[in-house]
């Protein structure tokens, strides 16, 4: 509630990982609550995990430096990308993708890594009773987490509001809507070895592109990002090869998820290179806590 403490809800919906059961985490909680107030202030968290960082302290305060040192780059980018030559532009744009492509193979790894001790710790544990799950959706993570803790959130939690509860409906609304898409285009049986090859002609649109664009937003410039995005989105809908464009806001950190669907790579290529892209783009830097992370994936079919 950005009281500057946290009550056992607040801390349960935060530190909650699908395995620790809800006595455990309470359990926890009195620990970590050194002053016995019945709240964690900073000092208390941070005197815990000071204790039990081990070979992770080096990694955060590598981590804190990193973040500073990409902010610095991406300010100055800022600065002095619209007056570079063609190929100071080029020379930027490369460097700013072999980034986000060095951080999203770093964050894989960590994904992997988590889901594989979450796993092992499951398969380990004799202990019958029921773990708690997040309520905080982190970026990665299966659905089947989230859906799990929509089913096991019991009606007297707060946190399982009607706010939270819708924005997960609306998640597998366009869910069972891209499902539903995949199945108009795709009408074929999947053939990992065909016996055949698949000749497409030479101008054929045989794949469209989905896209998924998230952003970390600053707190103070989340209402000047809301129209930034919203202008972006009408640009992006009125289109020619724009099939859809949809909105998803997280539950906290002021995070947002857009996904796109764009009915050819090249269609998702020219947009890039819109005016209106491009300055949602730039005002991203001023807005954005970190950089976006972008995924695309090509679905085989026709529209």
């Amino acid at each position: 509630s950005d009281d500057g403490k946290l009550s056992f809800d607040e801390f349960k919906a935060y530190f909650a990982d699908g395995v620790l059961s809800g006595e455990e985490l309470h359990e926890l909680f009195h620990t970590i609550d050194t002053h016995n107030t019945d709240n964690l202030d900073t000092e208390e968290l941070c005197d815990y995990f000071s204790k039990h960082l081990g070979g992770y302290e080096n990694v955060l305060s590598v981590l804190e430096d990193l973040n500073i040192t990409i902010l610095k780059a991406m300010d100055k980018t800022k600065k002095d990308y619209q007056e570079a030559s063609n190929l100071e532009q080029f020379v930027t744009r490369f460097l700013l993708k072999e980034t986000l492509n060095q951080l999203q193979s770093l964050q894989s790894s960590l994904e992997c890594a988590m889901e594989t001790t979450e796993e092992q710790t499951r398969q380990e544990r004799k202990d019958p009773t029921k773990p708690e799950v997040l309520s905080i959706q982190w970026p990665g993570k299966r659905l089947a987490r989230r859906l799990q803790r929509n089913n096991s959130l019991s009606s007297n939690n707060p946190h399982s509001s009607t706010g939270w509860i819708e924005e997960d409906s609306q998640l597998m609304i366009q869910i069972n809507r891209l499902q539903k898409l995949i199945d108009r285009l795709e009408k074929k049986d999947l053939k990992l070895e065909p016996l055949e090859e698949e000749v497409l002609e030479e101008n054929a649109r045989s794949h469209i592109m989905i896209v998924q664009r998230q952003m970390s937003v600053i707190e103070e410039k989340v209402e000047e990002f809301r129209l930034a995005l919203k202008q972006y989105v009408e640009s992006a809908s009125a289109q020619g090869g724009c099939l859809h464009v949809s909105i998803q806001k997280l539950p906290s950190n002021f995070r947002f998820i857009v996904y796109e669907f764009w009915e050819s790579s090249n269609a998702w290529n020219s947009h890039l290179q819109m005016n209106y892209s491009k300055a949602f783009q730039r005002s991203n830097v001023d807005f954005l806590e970190t950089p976006e992370l972008i995924t695309t994936m090509l679905v085989p079919g026709k529209y």
